[in-house]
Parts: C-alpha cells; structure tokens; sequence
C-alpha cells in the first residue's frame, strides 16, 4: 500500500514519523499548525501504540492476555473493560465469519512450515490434532464480571489478527479528541484518516498491481476511512504443483490457496484488519458474499491468477 500527501500546506505543515511498535512499522503522519507541535502529536501517538501493546501483547508474561492464557482450562481470568470488549468484538467478527476469523488460532500446533524446510505435506490426523485447542465458541465471556476463560488446557488467544489495527483506531481517536485537524496511520498496511491533506485534498490509497508491487493499479480517496491490507505474495509452499499460503483456515488447520491479497475498507482499522484475514480462508466468492452484506465496508481481492475481483460499492474499473 502506498500513501500520497504532500509536505508542506498553504497554512499548515505535514508531520511524519516512523517507528517499530508491535512489532511492525508504523507510520504516522499529522496535519499541524507548526512542526514542533506536530511531532508532539506524534509522540501522544506512541504513547497509545505503546499502552495498547503491554495489555495485549501475548510476549509480554505480565500482560492480561498472557494471565488468561495460563489460566486456560484453571480458571476465569477478571481483565481491563477495555481488553473484554475487544476479545468479545473478536469473538463476534469470527461469528460473522463463521468462523474463519479466530483468536483461538494462537492455540494451533505448527506441522506446517514456510521456511522451505516442509519435504512432505502432514498427516490428515496431525492436521486435525493441530486444530483441537481452536475455537472460539470454547471462550467463555462473563460481562458482568469482565472474566475471560478458556475452556482447554493449552488453548491461547492472539490477537495479531486485530491488535494493529485496534491500536490504530486508539492513536487516531487520542488525536481526533486532541483537535488535531487531519492525520494518518499507518500500522503495517491497517491505515485509517481523518481530516485531509494540509493542501485541502483527500488522503488518496495505492492498490499495488499485483504483478508489480511497485506499480499502482489504481488510487482510491479515502476520507474519514479506513482500509487493510493482507498479502500472500512470498510466504508460501508447493506440492504436488500447487501453491499454499501461510495462512491457515482456523476451522481446519489446511493451508489456503487461491487468494494473493486482500483489501478491506470499512469506518475502523480494527474492522478491516480481522475481516482482511477472513476472507483470504473465506476465498473469493464467500468473500465478497459476506462484504456485500455489511454496511459501509468494501473489498478488492486479488486471486492467484492475478484478476481482481471487487465488492459492488467499489467503482473503478
């Protein structure tokens, strides 16, 4: 994904700043009166990346989400309102998805491997045990408590699928919150606006040609929105002449193929960011069927033949 902006304004200044956070690259751009204030803004940025990271980073041992990961099958676990309500919207995307968005994959036994080091495919039994700690209907929600618990020994939530995203959402709405007039970040491909450029013009978003990532197919405006991208292009193995992504459907443990990358645009980064990984297990077809059901969310899926496919609200030819 690319982004377009300009540096300098008529009355205002384009501030941007990158930093490792999560794990990933973010990008962080702000429309300010000044230089010295914009980077200020950036900073407050960081801080709420950094927040977001210690409550639900799985790495860190005193993080909530590593407290219920070992009390998986022992105990309910009381967490912050705030990580409640994510792992429940979590848990709600992956009923949409029927679940093919699953926080529970962290949970799953690696017997396949992308490092070119696979000589022959696992078993049909190796595939189906890696995937008997996954599901999420086996997280058990108490509202009234704010409790998290998993039903099994051994079962573990990630929330990779949606943390980038969510942390996005957070720094922009600080921000937004704060009168900072326009902006964009940029969390690893998960990128949500507001405002506009310091010239007055509409954020605009490269979609990568797929046979060239360096070339864009074409720029959509994207205003008061946000979009994610999930991309297949390297990580993956053949067999038997067939190609397999390393991304895994959640409900079985397989490989999907079929799929190079997917851009979800919806109103939050955290809503593209987990629908993005469903319908790369989805596929192109269930894919665009459940697009077209939601309200104010697009997608343009590229298929391993290199032909685009886009939902109806999308207008470009």
């Amino acid at each position: 994904m690319v982004l377009m902006g300009h540096a300098q304004g008529l009355n205002y200044v384009t501030v941007q700043r990158s930093v490792n956070l999560m794990g990933d690259r973010f990008d962080i751009t702000v429309v300010a009166d000044n230089e010295e204030i914009g980077y200020i803004n950036i900073e407050e940025a960081v801080s709420e990346i950094k927040r977001i990271e210690k409550l639900i980073s799985s790495w860190d041992e005193e993080s909530e989400t590593s407290k219920i990961n070992k009390n998986a099958g022992i105990k309910p676990v009381k967490v912050s309102v705030e990580l409640y309500k994510l792992i429940e919207r979590a848990n709600q995307i992956s009923e949409i998805t029927n679940g093919a968005f699953d926080i529970t994959f962290a949970g799953l036994d690696r017997v396949w491997q992308f490092d070119g080091s696979m000589k022959y495919k696992p078993t049909k039994s190796e595939i189906t045990e890696s995937v008997s700690k996954v599901g999420y209907k086996k997280i058990i929600l108490n509202e009234e408590d704010h409790t998290v618990f998993l039903q099994l020994k051994g079962m573990k939530i990630g929330l990779g699928g949606i943390a980038k995203g969510y942390a996005a959402d957070m720094a922009k709405e600080l921000l937004v919150g704060k009168q900072v007039r326009a902006g964009v970040i940029n969390a690893a491909g998960d990128l949500t606006t507001w405002g506009t450029k310091a010239t007055g013009e509409k954020w605009l978003i490269g979609i990568a040609n797929p046979l060239s990532k360096e070339k864009i197919f074409s720029w959509l405006p994207v205003l008061e929105s946000s979009v994610a991208t999930s991309e297949s292009y390297d990580k993956y193995i053949t067999f038997d002449g067939r190609k397999y992504s390393h991304i895994l459907d959640p409900r079985t443990g397989n490989p999907i193929s079929g799929i190079y990358s997917v851009s979800v645009f919806s109103k939050t980064a955290e809503l593209s960011d987990a629908l993005a990984t469903a319908i790369f297990v989805l596929g192109v077809d269930s894919g665009l069927a459940l697009i077209n059901q939601l309200k104010g969310t697009e997608a343009i899926i590229v298929d391993d033949n290199n032909k685009m496919h886009k939902s109806s609200g999308i207008l470009f030819n």
